[in-house]
């Protein structure tokens, strides 16, 4: 049977998440307003309202003190959202379509994972799933040696990469479809409203997943117990 987490402060989860939807959400929007009634272009608004998700990384590392798996990850694809943005057309729309590939770059390198030791989702799961301290850390890697958790990160992994694949496509023709202030407003409440319905989505499944391994736990241990009685 998998052990029990170790026991987490839940106001520090509470302050992490605040700080996400406050630096990944609201700051971009608030931002690229402010820039645009100032009478910024619509490029250079969103290129400097982008920098709120790098401030919200550069919080969590320095909160932690240890760069992690997820660090490195978010910190690639800001990098790659950096350099997409400064090649090929400067305009806003073709800014919101390459932002719109990174997600689907995500999603394609959610499902490339499922080749690697450990599927994508297994960290970014452990982030969520635990404080960071080295014994939740140490619990969470630990329980990789379950068949049944290595099957539910592994089918986690494969609905994210799909999930975000379809997301991608979905946005890239809205951005051609709607006027780009509108997009602007829409595009990252599409991704976190996206982010919203796959966490929701994970958190059924992971409970269910557990569910069910301590039930075949259970009647395993129930059948060697009545072996052993048989036997003796």
């Amino acid at each position: 049977m998998q052990p029990g987490p170790p026991a987490r402060s839940g106001g520090t989860a509470a302050l992490g998440w605040i700080l996400t939807i406050g630096l990944d959400v609201a700051a971009p929007i608030i931002t690229y307003n402010q820039l645009r009634d100032h009478g910024w272009s619509e490029f250079s608004a969103m290129l400097v309202s982008g920098a709120w998700p790098v401030l919200d990384t550069a919080i969590s590392v320095a909160w932690r003190r240890k760069v992690d798996e997820f660090a490195i990850i978010t910190l690639v694809f800001v990098a790659i959202t950096a350099t997409v943005s400064l090649i090929g057309a400067h305009s806003a729309r073709a800014l919101l379509i390459k932002d719109s590939g990174v997600t689907g770059l995500f999603g394609a390198l959610c499902l490339a994972t499922l080749l690697a030791p450990r599927p994508l989702m297994f960290y970014f799961s452990r982030k969520f799933a635990t404080d960071g301290t080295p014994e939740s850390t140490a619990w969470w890697n630990g329980l990789w040696q379950y068949e049944g958790f290595r099957r539910t990160m592994t089918v986690m992994t494969t609905v994210w990469g799909v999930t975000y694949l379809a997301e991608a496509g979905l946005r890239i023709a809205l951005a051609y479809a709607l006027p780009t202030d509108t997009m602007v407003i829409i595009s990252p409440i599409m991704i976190y409203a996206v982010l919203g319905m796959l966490g929701a989505w994970t958190a059924f499944y992971g409970k269910r997943s557990k569910a069910e391994g301590e039930r075949r736990a259970a009647a395993a241990a129930e059948a060697e117990a009545e072996a052993q009685t048989q036997a003796a």
